[in-house]
């Protein structure tokens, strides 16, 4: 059965990339444009990933983190953190809240899907 993956990404070029990128290697995409609507989509869709941008708007990609990681039945999905802000610090302080991987961008096309594959 195909792996399932939350995309959480207000970008909708990105968005559209990732979305992309994840069925042409058969997994099951499902696009989320607004944080705020994440762990609820994420509850009903039950994914094997979720992947998000730290850099959303209404709810940033920390706040989003630590919500999932808080939810009994959420918290074991790894997460991989996408950004193009990536400051120094950042990386450490993201996987210390819970990520599971954390990638730059601009994204290389290899790399995410080889993040992906190690991930699921």
């Amino acid at each position: 059965m195909a792996k399932r993956v939350l995309v959480v990404e207000d970008n909708e070029l990105n968005l559209k990339l990732f979305c992309d990128l994840l069925r042409a290697h058969d997994y099951v995409a499902e696009p989320v444009r607004d944080g705020r609507e994440a762990v609820a989509r994420a509850q009903a869709f039950k994914p094997d990933l979720i992947i998000m941008d730290i850099q959303l708007p209404h709810v940033s990609g920390v706040e989003l983190i630590e919500m999932l990681k808080a939810d009994e039945e959420l918290k074991t999905i790894p997460i991989m953190a996408v950004t193009a802000y990536a400051a120094k610090g950042d990386e450490e302080r993201i996987r210390a809240l819970g990520a599971a991987a954390y990638v730059s961008k601009p994204i290389s096309v290899v790399r995410f899907v080889d993040q992906v594959a190690a991930l699921l």
